[in-house]
C-alpha cells in the first residue's frame, strides 16, 4: 500500500517536459519542510499498486510523473516495473535526499537547502531560486539546469540570474500561470 495524495491528468507545467500531457501520481509526505511548498503532505489515502494502475489507466498519456511530497518515501522497482508494463514512461520529481529505483526513465532533482543529496543520476536539476549561490548546483551530474521563481514571486530577479548564468534555463510554473492543475 502506498499513500497517495491525488492522481490527476494535466500538462507538465515546469522544467524540461513543460507542456507534455502527463498523469501525475502525487504521493503524501515529505522528509523536508520547505516554506514555499504547495502540497498538503498530511492528506492522502492508502492505495494498492493495482488501484494506482487502474487510475493511471483512465488517461491516454504515456508519461507518468511521480511527485509529492517526496515520492521516494513510497516508490520501489515493483511499482515502476508495473507502470512500464502498462506502457508508461516514468518520471520522478524528487528532492534527491533518498535513493531511487534504478528503473525510472527521467529524474528531475529539485535540491533544497539543508537536504543532503543521495542520488547519483539526474536528468534535470530544477532549483527554486531564492537568491542562493548557483555554483554548487552546477556541479551536479545533470544535462539540463532550470531556475524557477519561488511561487512566481521573484520572476524578475530569476530572469536576471538566468541572463547572468547562461547554463541555466528559466522554468515558470506555467500550470499556475494558465490556471490548470
Amino acid at each position: 500500500m502506498r499513500k497517495i495524495n491525488e492522481i490527476f491528468y494535466s500538462l507538465q507545467g515546469e522544467g524540461y517536459h513543460t507542456g507534455t500531457p502527463a498523469v501525475f501520481i502525487r504521493f503524501s509526505g515529505c522528509n523536508l519542510k520547505c516554506a514555499f511548498c504547495d502540497t498538503r503532505h498530511e492528506e492522502g489515502v492508502e492505495m494498492s499498486d493495482g488501484k494506482i494502475l487502474d487510475e493511471v489507466g483512465k488517461y491516454p498519456a504515456r508519461m507518468v510523473i511521480l511527485t509529492g511530497g517526496e515520492p521516494s518515501l513510497w516508490i520501489d522497482d515493483v511499482l515502476v516495473d508495473a507502470l512500464h508494463r502498462a506502457g508508461k514512461y516514468v518520471c520522478i520529481e524528487t528532492n534527491g535526499t533518498r535513493p531511487l529505483p534504478q528503473n525510472i526513465d527521467w529524474v528531475t532533482c529539485s535540491p533544497k537547502e539543508g537536504g543532503a543529496l543521495r542520488i547519483d543520476r539526474m536528468d534535470e536539476v530544477k532549483v527554486v531560486y531564492q537568491g542562493q549561490e548557483l555554483a554548487p548546483y552546477e556541479q551536479l551530474p545533470a544535462a539540463h539546469f532550470f531556475l524557477q521563481p519561488c511561487s512566481c514571486l521573484n520572476t524578475e530577479e530569476t530572469v536576471a540570474c538566468v541572463l547572468a548564468h547562461p547554463l541555466w534555463r528559466l522554468s515558470l510554473q506555467t500550470h499556475k500561470l494558465i490556471d490548470i492543475r
